[in-house]
């Protein structure tokens, strides 16, 4: 129960010369209001809006970092880019809100309740109109101005009207009230400096009588959803109407357990009358049953401080300032004044108490509620961004210390499998020059068995002979290149794919499995052919045949068989030396050099007659020798059978014999010219395996150092991504620890605004 002992001790009992004494009053604007309940929400309210700003900051810090995380990292999900663009817009939508809140308490009633008057009393001043009968016809919502100056508008309106007009806009008298009255709302701005409510964010709205719209519905859902504080101004000279019962059972189906205090006002009619307790304390019951039972809203302890006693009308007048000179119009107070005005501060104080902690609890709590959401989700993200370019970091190191590691590996490698090939390069180079050069000196002495195999006809003619020699030629080129080919192509050609395996298999270790793969399906090297290319026909160009009949017991036959050919011919040009002839000299033309070769032809047929003379007068005395010797029977046998044999031999000297002379000659000629390409065709063999087996290591070289430029680039890379990674993990770090000091932050303004109350 409302009490007010010692309270009374500090004023009269009456009023006299009509004049009273105003009591003190903890309401006084001019009072330091800084330990008022009120300043609880105030706090409150910059407290929150601080947190909101730096949410609001951290979130867009949050955002771009987000943002720039470059996609390719893999460090950011899609999820994440569209969860932290739509936190953003809520921050932003609750920071507008939050500049928005306010306390706010409607005053509803009867018509003729004093609902006008009770915001004027608490306003300190008579800014609404108010009088007998239906006076507010509109809604009118009084709210603090920073400003000195005292004005209103309209709804939908940003046109500032004086304050004056409030009289005529909002009096359901007045032929100038606005249109479409009742659900429209005033906004009244008052001084702050003139309220301490209206100081501290509180918005007082007044609303027509209850009982003269019949939807009831609508005004709920326009003006009361925001209401922190419902107060029911009833008559006291009467008791609670089932009109204003029916409203706030309304309002209690709307808002869970809404904040009401009953105030029955004009009980300054009870003063002086005999049963005034017994109403009190009949009308303190069933309001106390109608807040408790019916809307079920608080305990009936509770009850009791909702329910309060005052007349409005005193409290204005006590409240109203007035110049010294003015006469005092208002009357004298009816007795019992002073209770009446501690009841009315008394409401004020509970009223206080109750809407900043409930507007705290209802403005900020989901908002404090959310923002630790927004808060711990960015964190979450923040923390799964750091995270995850922790772990691809670590993998990021550990995969360029493996790619490292294998570059060295490879570049050591390489060194010693280079060195490995090249001797097997020059081993086999050397292997197949051998094996040819044996092979063809071998082929050298069995020439005359390919040459008797060329059985194309022959004749002594000099053109036939000379298509005879074209075509022996081209199959002596055929057969020594066939019999090449078979005795050493296949060995040599086995010697190379088995090193150029060895090199493919050894060297193809080094590189990445998918290279590999794509080495062992292709064909690293050109078709390879060994080439035994003699080109008989310009190596034989200069030989000359001889195919005249030669007497096998003939002086040069002789000599040839004795001496040989080159001997022969050497002994024959030796006769010729016997001849003196000039030295030409030095710096003669052609023509002079032919002149001396003229003369040197000459001298060699002086000394073969010389030769053919001396022989003859040598062959006589060696028959006159014999003559002598033997007799002449003996010399005529001899004469005889050497005549035969001539004879014989001339006879046998057919086209097959030339055949067979010529093939022998050629045979003679021909070993000694291939007996000079032996080491040219063996040489030119061991280029050939060379440059075949220089050619795939150089292929195998080239596909290695690409996988090393290839490791060097990939090195480069995750040193590049490993450095962006440690720089989203530090900025994510400082956004992630921002997040739990917002969160820290959020947690005890619940504990220190919230929870406590």
């Amino acid at each position: 129960m409302n009490t007010m002992s010692g309270y009374l001790q500090r004023s009269g009992s009456s009023r006299s010369n009509s004049v009273v004494s105003k009591p003190f009053s903890s309401m006084d604007p001019d009072i330091n209001h800084s330990s008022t309940p009120l300043r609880l929400f105030v706090d409150a309210k910059k407290k929150v809006n601080n947190i909101y700003n730096e949410m609001a900051t951290h979130v867009d810090e949050s955002t771009s970092f987000i943002k720039g995380v470059p996609e390719d990292l893999g460090v950011v999900s899609a999820d994440v880019n569209t969860k932290i663009e739509t936190f953003a817009a809520q921050v932003e939508g609750i920071r507008e809100v939050l500049a928005r809140d306010h306390m706010k308490v409607a005053f509803f009633g009867r018509t003729s309740n004093g609902k006008s008057t009770v915001v004027n009393a608490m306003l300190r001043d008579k800014v609404l109109p108010s009088g007998i009968g239906h006076t507010t016809d509109c809604f009118l919502s009084v709210e603090g101005s920073e400003t000195d100056e005292a004005y209103l508008q309209i709804q939908d309106s940003s046109e500032r009207m004086s304050i004056k007009s409030v009289g005529q806009l909002a009096h359901a008298l007045h032929s100038e009230r606005i249109a479409n009255h009742q659900n429209t709302i005033v906004h009244i701005f008052w001084p702050k400096s003139r309220c301490h409510l209206l100081q501290n964010d509180v918005i007082l709205l007044d609303s027509p009588g209850i009982d003269v719209e019949p939807n009831l519905d609508e005004w709920i859902d326009k003006h009361c959803m925001d209401a922190d504080v419902f107060v029911l101004v009833s008559n006291a000279e009467s008791t609670l109407m089932r009109t204003e019962k029916s409203f706030f059972h309304k309002v209690s189906e709307r808002l869970s357990k809404p904040n009401i205090f009953i105030l029955n006002n004009r009980w300054d009619a009870s003063a002086g009358e005999e049963y005034s307790e017994a109403v009190k304390q009949q009308h303190m019951e069933r309001d106390v049953k109608f807040l408790v039972e019916e809307l079920k809203v608080i305990t009936e302890q509770e009850a009791e401080d909702r329910v309060f006693f005052v007349s409005a009308k005193e409290a204005l007048i006590t409240r109203t300032p007035k110049a010294p000179s003015t006469p005092d119009s208002s009357g004298p107070l009816a007795e019992g004044y002073q209770a009446r005005l501690f009841a009315f501060e008394n409401f004020e104080r509970q009223f206080e108490e109750c809407i900043s902690h409930t507007a705290v609890k209802t403005k900020f709590e989901q908002h404090a509620k959310k923002g630790m959401q927004i808060v711990s989700c960015v964190q979450g993200m923040l923390d799964e961004v750091h995270n995850t370019a922790s772990t691809k970091r670590s993998s990021c190191i550990e995969k360029r210390k493996d790619q490292h590691d294998r570059l060295e590996y490879i570049t050591q490698q390489l060194k010693v499998l280079s060195t490995e090939c090249k001797d097997k390069i020059k081993e086999t180079a050397e292997l197949g020059e051998t094996k040819v050069s044996a092979a063809m000196t071998d082929e050298i002495r069995k020439l005359s068995t390919l040459v008797d195999q060329f059985d194309k006809s022959f004749h002594s003619d000099p053109l036939v002979i000379k298509i005879y020699k074209e075509e022996l030629q081209k199959h002596l080129e055929s057969g020594l290149g066939r019999n090449l080919d078979q005795r050493c192509s296949g060995e040599v050609m086995k010697a190379v794919d088995v090193v150029q395996t060895e090199m493919t298999d050894n060297m193809s270790a080094l590189l990445p499995d998918e290279v590999r793969s794509n080495i062992g399906g292709m064909q690293l090297r050109r078709r390879f052919d060994l080439s035994y290319r003699l080109d008989c026909q310009h190596l034989f160009s200069d030989f000359r045949e001889n195919v005249d009949f030669q007497f096998s017991l003939g002086l040069t036959s002789l000599m040839n068989r004795f001496l040989g050919p080159k001997g022969t011919t050497a002994a024959m040009l030796g006769f010729a030396n016997v001849i003196p002839r000039p030295m030409p000299p030095a710096g003669l033309p052609p023509a002079a050099a032919a002149t001396n070769q003229d003369e040197l032809a000459v001298a060699v047929m002086t000394g073969l007659a010389s030769l053919t003379s001396k022989t003859s007068v040598g062959l006589t005395l060696v028959i006159g020798i014999v003559w002598k010797a033997v007799g002449w029977r003996l010399l005529a046998v001899s004469g005889s059978l050497y005549g035969l044999v001539y004879v014989y031999e001339r006879l046998t000297w057919t086209n097959r014999a030339k055949e067979r002379a010529f093939k022998k000659q050629f045979v003679s000629y021909a070993s000694e010219k291939l007996q000079l390409l032996v080491n040219f065709t063996s040489s030119n063999l061991s280029h050939q395996i060379q440059q075949e087996l220089s050619g795939t290591y150089a292929r195998l070289c080239m596909e290695i150092e690409t996988t090393k430029d290839n490791l060097h680039k990939e090195i480069v890379a995750l040193e590049d991504e490993s450095q962006k990674l440690d720089s989203i993990m530090a900025k994510s770090k400082v956004l992630r620890n921002k997040a739990g000091w917002l969160d820290n932050e959020l947690a005890r303004f619940m504990e220190k605004y919230i929870k406590e109350e």
